[in-house]
């Protein structure tokens, strides 16, 4: 290998993340004109990205609505791009959800809805259902980010308190043909799950939520329990009438990005085993358990031989203990390299696809060998960061976070074990 470590680590994740970008995923998923208008719809923080990629190859007139993360915005000239708030939704994106849905139901049976849909929708595509407000969706995102449950389950609460997510989008844009673009950025690839399925049926119910929320112990203010308790909150079903008229497209999944990295790694002589692309669980016990992999290859030899990249996708949780600084990404990368214990020969990266790992500006983060005795060395124990959720604060302090900015694209978490 002709290649330092971390900068193969790194070419991996640039290929993982140029595969999945909307210039060149969309063009050839776009439908044919329509007789009437073309309207685009969208949210996510690929959504705008997406939005330029349909001006640039499309023939005709369109306009239409996009709803990105702060900082993710692309420069269109037909279709308004908005941004707003993420993970946690704010007002801008409860103000142009509504914009979204009354641009919805302008639509006649000649007319197509294009919705470009992202990772990261759930939390911008908002709108409370009727009594419920803002206030309430934040307290529930903020409560579920916390709790350790999977992004599913995340997402079927969302689903049944929203009056634009599960189906409810495409359904207001009944009687057009809505043809919907997906980038996958959930374990599964489940069409509903990604930003929570504004434009896909769903299967899930009132019930299904309620029993999430006690599950996991969540705390619901008596009005919002209300909601899933009555029923009140069902999203739109399989076989609604108003559904009758979709075309569904995934154009970018974690798969396809693990894929790219892999023919990275190989270009160099290193072979690449993709592990899984819908690995889930507690970040910290995913990390114990791909260290326990990587032991067995770089001290057994099995069920590989190095060198070799270990890779796998997917969205680990968090449940918060501590009051540190971090994300799934480098709280699982952090728990791998305590597992590690400096194991020689073993680098590793882990970051989130769209360059956010948690709710900061950084993308993840990188694991050396000697990780555990650079961070000691500096008066950081390891075990206490990890037990604070601080993941940010130690890979920081050590110079090893990963900044990349907004990489207009969203197709999950990335994870790289090297092993020389």
């Amino acid at each position: 290998m002709n290649v330092a470590p971390r900068e193969l680590l790194h070419r991996m994740f640039d290929a993982a993340v140029a595969a999945s970008q909307p210039a060149l995923v969309v063009p050839k998923h776009l439908p044919s004109p329509p007789k009437g208008r073309l309207v685009v719809l969208g949210a996510g923080k690929a959504s705008a990205a997406m939005a330029r990629a349909v001006e640039d190859h499309w023939p005709g007139p369109l306009e239409g609505l996009v709803i990105t993360r702060y900082g993710y915005g692309v420069p269109c000239e037909r279709i308004e791009i908005v941004e707003a708030a993420h993970p946690v939704p704010d007002a801008a994106g409860e103000r142009a959800a509504q914009r979204m849905l009354a641009l919805a139901e302008s639509l006649g049976a000649d007319d197509t809805a294009l919705c470009l849909i992202s990772g990261g929708g759930s939390a911008l595509l908002v709108r409370p259902l009727p009594g419920l407000k803002l206030a309430d969706k934040q307290e529930v995102n903020r409560a579920l980010l916390a709790s350790g449950a999977t992004i599913s389950e995340m997402n079927c609460v969302r689903r049944h308190l929203s009056a634009i997510k599960g189906g409810r989008l495409a359904a207001a844009c009944h009687p057009a043909k809505v043809v919907s673009l997906l980038m996958s950025d959930v374990p599964g690839d489940d069409p509903i799950d990604i930003a929570s399925g504004p434009t896909v049926a769903d299967p899930t119910t009132c019930a299904d939520a309620l029993a999430i929320v006690q599950r996991y112990a969540v705390a619901l203010a008596p009005h919002v329990r209300a909601v899933l308790e009555s029923g009140r909150g069902e999203s739109i079903k399989p076989g609604d009438p108003r559904l009758a008229n979709i075309e569904t497209h995934i154009v970018a999944a974690p798969q396809a990005a693990l894929e790219a990295a892999a023919r990275v790694a190989e270009a160099t002589g290193i072979p690449a085993h993709i592990l899984g692309d819908r690995l889930e669980g507690e970040a910290r016990d995913v990390g114990k358990t791909l260290a326990g992999i990587a032991l067995q290859v770089a001290r057994r030899r099995q069920p590989f031989a190095p060198p070799c990249v270990l890779l796998s996708g997917g969205e680990t949780t968090v449940t918060l203990r501590g009051t540190g600084r971090g994300g799934r990404n480098v709280e699982f990368l952090l728990s791998l390299a305590i597992a590690l214990g400096g194991c020689p020969g073993v680098h590793a990266l882990a970051a989130d696809t769209d360059g956010v790992d948690g709710v900061e500006e950084i993308a993840g983060a990188f694991a050396t060998p000697d990780t555990l005795t650079r961070a000691l060395a500096i008066g950081i124990r390891p075990i206490d960061a990890l037990a604070n959720n601080d993941g940010h604060g130690f890979f920081g302090a050590l110079g090893d976070a990963l900044v990349t900015g907004p990489t207009l694209t969203n197709v999950n978490d990335f994870r790289a074990i090297l092993i020389l």
